[in-house]
């Protein structure tokens, strides 16, 4: 089965559609998408989900045994808070899934958890790069604490995007083929 969990706090709605239409009526897709709102895209996707995952059974299950098909797709919508979005994709994670996050601390804790983690630039974080990440991300806030400004972080673009996209791929496909 494919397990894909997004922490979905600060995931743009183009990178929210690249995961949707993948996982959207592929039975063997399981993906958690945690936020501390609601997303209208994520309720919609779900929709069409369960519309197309019960579509080749409406003619030889009853109406009630077809309305009884979900979705893979789930929003689980947490409290406002630090970390709690995090903490809450730690605890139902499982092993041998795929992780998306821009999060250095949650990726660090979900790679140790043995997930494949990517992040929304289409980078793949590993154990023994999550150690150099975590140390400038404690620099970097450091240096804001101090007013010394390290510049703002590249804005999203068409050849950012693509890469996203091409990880994703690549990471969905390696656990599919496990």
């Amino acid at each position: 089965m494919l397990r894909i969990y997004v922490d979905a706090d600060s995931m743009t709605e183009r990178h929210r559609s690249i995961i949707l239409r993948r996982v959207i009526g592929n039975a063997d897709a399981f993906c958690v998408f945690a936020a501390d709102r609601v997303l209208p895209d994520v309720i919609k996707a779900i929709e069409k989900d369960k519309a197309e995952r019960r579509r080749p059974y409406r003619d030889t299950l009853s109406p009630e045994e077809v309305r009884k098909i979900g979705s893979g797709i789930h929003m689980e919508v947490v409290e406002k808070g630090k970390d709690s979005a995090d903490d809450y994709l730690v605890s139902i994670a499982v092993p041998g899934s795929l992780a998306i996050t821009h999060d250095i601390p949650l990726s660090a804790r979900l790679i140790e958890k043995g997930l494949i983690v990517i992040d929304d630039r289409g980078g793949r974080l590993t154990a023994s790069d999550i150690a150099s990440r975590l140390s400038k991300r404690s620099n970097n806030a450091l240096f804001r604490e101090m007013g010394l400004f390290t510049g703002p972080q590249k804005r999203f673009d068409e050849k950012t995007i693509r890469l996203f996209a091409a990880a994703f791929d690549k990471a969905v496909n390696e656990i599919s083929s496990n």
